[in-house]
């Protein structure tokens, strides 16, 4: 994937601007995420883009801000199950769209174009799943911080997997199939 020259710091002082609550929730949760994800790739030897996933990691949460999740202060005018699809479109208007995939199919374990339709989403009907080792990894990291309620302690892979229940059994054997790649 080659040299990245992302302003992070830049991209979000443009974005949440002046929602300053929201972006530290971001910074640290995707910090976190982005230092599961390094620790990963070091510890299972994948010949991932380092550099690329710490970039994804940090900016994967970037849509939020034009989603509503009062929780973590964020006020924006589309359902938080859309903050994927908005990250992708905030990344692609900055020239970044590698960076954008990663945004839109890391939610849940991934969503595919059945359970959008199934589940009558407000998303656009194309599937949203993980296809890159760089995309999987930051996809799995992601579930184990939450943005809300504690937010500095890792999740149990069980506790993962009793939130996900809820989104199904697919939902479910997908974070599974991740956790035998990464765990």
């Amino acid at each position: 994937m080659g040299s990245h020259i992302v302003d992070i710091n830049g991209l979000f002082q443009k974005h949440f601007l002046r929602q300053e609550k929201l972006r530290e929730i971001i910074r640290i949760h995707s910090e976190q995420v982005a230092r599961k994800a390094l620790e990963i790739i070091r510890k299972r030897q994948l010949p991932a883009d380092r550099e690329f996933v710490y970039c994804g990691a940090l900016l994967h949460d970037i849509g939020v801000v034009n989603c509503s999740a009062p929780e973590i202060h964020a006020f924006g005018p589309n359902p938080y199950i859309c903050h994927g699809v908005e990250g992708r479109k905030i990344l692609e208007k900055n020239g970044l769209p590698l960076l954008g995939l990663i945004c839109e199919r890391h939610t849940g374990s991934g969503i595919t174009k059945n359970q959008i339709i199934e589940g009558n989403l407000p998303l656009p009907h194309r599937d949203m799943l993980p296809v890159t080792l760089e995309e999987k990894i930051i996809c799995y990291s992601d579930k184990f911080f939450s943005k809300s309620k504690n937010m500095f302690e890792e999740k149990s892979v069980e506790k993962i997997i009793n939130q996900m229940e809820k989104h199904g059994k697919e939902a479910v054997d997908r974070f599974l199939e991740l956790h035998s790649l990464f765990s």
